[in-house]
């Protein structure tokens, strides 16, 4: 029977994150093979993540991540049970490891199936549900590219991208202002042509059901409910929303005021819960 050292322990716990009893532990088990310990760690994860895979993994850290040249990003959520473990120091780490890595993959998929040190990211995220004894799972995975990419991160918890026409001057600053207004406001798209048809449907009639309710005339509802779907519009696309920080203007204006030929093409937006 090997002899196993408290150095041998001290080595797998460093590579392992695992307490130190579990990696003396699983060292005996292995009669001092590392790669064996470490399988028989895992396994202890994947039967923690099996006993745990009704519970709830509301809490966690949301995580944008941009290229170098601002071109794409994406915005994670690596989700945990409780929120001690969310602001924990090393688990924020591991979410913003995950979120540069991530920005190397264009599905949740794929990422999950991608290497990470040795294994694949879903057998991360199981070996650290053995460690921590919470689900710990990838929640949201939002991908986008466009010209110029801006982000902005709200207290952990709500991360957004936004995607700018050109990279002009002030497009930084102006890309994380509008991204800022999107964690706040959660539009449910970026202008007319993104809301479902099926949602408009929905707001029409409740709409005419208010006005009928109000005593309005059957043969003047259409014209009424259209003027109520471009408050809708108004309050729930992004570019057609009051923009925060000065209401004289909405978020399009805003970002013509930075230059003229400057729009938002595209943003995602992913929060915890």
């Amino acid at each position: 029977m090997a002899t196993i050292t408290a150095a041998d322990v001290n080595k797998l716990r460093t590579i392992t994150g695992a307490g130190m009893m579990d990696c003396k532990k699983a060292l005996v088990e292995a009669d001092g093979d590392f790669d064996l310990a470490i399988e028989n760690l895992r396994k202890k994860g994947q039967k923690v993540a099996a006993n745990r895979s009704d519970r709830e993994s509301t809490e966690g850290a949301a995580i944008a991540a941009v290229n170098a040249d601002r071109t794409a990003g994406v915005v994670i959520t690596l989700n945990c049970e409780t929120d001690f473990v969310g602001k924990n120091e090393g688990f924020v780490k591991l979410a913003t490891d995950f979120a540069n890595q991530a920005l190397n993959y264009d599905t949740k998929e794929a990422f999950l199936a991608s290497d990470f040190n040795g294994i694949t990211v879903a057998e991360k995220l199981i070996e650290q549900t053995g460690v921590i004894g919470e689900k710990i799972e990838i929640g949201s995975f939002e991908k986008l590219s466009g010209a110029f990419i801006g982000s902005y991160v709200h207290s952990g918890k709500i991360a957004v991208l936004v995607a700018l026409s050109a990279n002009v001057a002030g497009a930084d600053e102006a890309a994380k202002n509008v991204a800022m207004q999107a964690a706040a406001m959660n539009p449910i798209a970026l202008d007319e042509a993104g809301v479902d048809a099926s949602i408009i449907e929905k707001e029409v009639e409740i709409a005419k059901d208010q006005l009928r309710q109000e005593g309005k005339p059957e043969a003047m509802l259409d014209n009424i409910a259209k003027g109520k779907i471009q408050r809708f519009y108004k309050d729930n696309t992004l570019v057609n929303q009051d923009y925060i920080k000065d209401g004289s203007m909405n978020v399009a204006a805003y970002v013509k005021s930075v230059d003229a030929g400057l729009t938002v093409t595209g943003f995602k937006r992913v929060a915890l819960g």
